[in-house]
């Protein structure tokens, strides 16, 4: 099983980090051409195709600068606010130890163990059983359990998954994951201000045209807009695919990362298996959109024929610590329902349980007085 914190894996990640950011405003670019293109399609409908990618050329250069400066505030943004972000999503709120101290006192005793700077601890008021950790440097870092978790996970198990947590923190997959979320922010946010532009035009403008330039652009072969049109749409939905890409192309092999050095952590790959075989199919966050479920240790939503699944099986998982931990599967759990309190399981024998009755009288017992 891979060690905790692979020195091979954190430099990975880091160069990853750095790429992200990069294809980041790779794709804002591509986005920005295409919203160029649409315009001048909208604005000079019978001109040819050439003349259109040439003048859509000309409005990327000016708008440039301008996309540059909105993605840069985006990322700022992303970066300071990010975690409120989320919070509002989950319903998550940060917790001290003299709200949650059984919770607080096991992840602040990992964090002894292996000096490391405690993360914030944030409580999502939600049934469902699920963990996750946010944040892009140590002042930020932060780690998230459901209510749910909680109540359902022993003490041990509680610590398997806090150093699952920590592990991602430490080999910087909790920084990535949150780079790929501000990725597909942006993407969104300027894919749909492309198609509002093109669903504008549509209504107001039609293929009309509301400008001209001379005749001679016009008479050279017009009636590109409608190809024009076709390549904006393809360039944004390029964009789109590539978006999920980054995403879904972040290596599934942290997770089992992170379960190696959980184990690493605590010593005992039995409570990890367990806590995974009870978190299986119960993860779901009903509030949280698929971006915050990618950061989650068990993510429930699958993509088509398991293609862009976040996240290795369960039953991968755990054959995994059971081959390289030496650890136990008790295969999936059926949890049971807690018992309803205050009512007492009746007797055998009827309402009256074993209490001799008139002419029922156990043998050797005085029948009357």
């Amino acid at each position: 099983m891979a060690a905790y914190g692979l020195y091979t894996h954190i430099q990975s990640n880091k160069r990853r980090s750095v790429a992200l950011l990069i294809g980041l405003f790779l794709l804002v670019y591509v986005l920005v051409y295409a919203g160029a293109l649409v315009a001048e399609a909208f604005s000079i409908p019978n001109a040819p195709i050439d003349y259109l990618m040439r003048a859509a050329v000309y409005d990327f250069v000016k708008a440039a600068p301008f996309a540059t400066v909105g993605t840069i505030v985006w990322i700022v943004i992303a970066y300071k606010f990010h975690q409120s972000m989320i919070d509002a999503v989950t319903g998550a709120r940060p917790v001290t130890r003299t709200e949650e101290p059984r919770l607080y006192n096991l992840l602040e005793n990992l964090c002894i163990s292996r000096g490391i700077t405690m993360p914030t601890l944030r409580i999502a008021e939600d049934d469902a059983l699920n963990a996750f950790a946010t944040g892009l440097n140590p002042s930020q870092y932060s780690i998230t359990v459901t209510r749910g978790l909680m109540q359902t996970l022993n003490d041990q198990e509680m610590e398997a998954v806090l150093g699952h947590e920590l592990t991602h923190i430490r080999n910087g997959d909790v920084r990535m994951l949150v780079i790929a979320v501000v990725i597909a922010g942006a993407i969104s946010f300027f894919g749909e201000m492309i198609f509002r532009l093109f669903f504008q035009a549509s209504f107001y403008g039609g293929f009309g045209g509301r400008r001209s330039r001379d005749d001679g652009d016009r008479r050279g072969g017009g009636g590109g807009a409608g190809l024009a049109i076709v390549i904006a749409i393809a360039l944004v939905v390029l964009a789109w695919i590539l978006a999920i890409v980054i995403r879904f192309a972040l290596s599934r092999q942290r997770e089992f990362l992170a379960d190696s050095g959980s184990v690493e952590l605590t010593k005992n790959p039995d409570a990890m298996i367990s806590a995974l075989r009870k978190i299986e199919n119960r993860g779901e966050l009903a509030r949280a959109n698929s971006a915050v479920m990618e950061m989650c240790i068990d993510n429930p939503r699958v993509g088509f024929s398991n293609i862009f699944d976040t996240h290795p099986s369960i039953d991968a998982r755990c054959a995994a610590l059971v081959q390289y931990a030496g650890g136990h599967d008790p295969g999936p759990l059926a949890l049971e329902a807690p018992q309803p309190q205050g009512q007492i399981e009746p007797p055998p024998g009827g309402p009256w349980g074993d209490v001799p009755q008139p002419g029922n009288t156990p043998s050797g017992a005085p029948s009357g007085p």
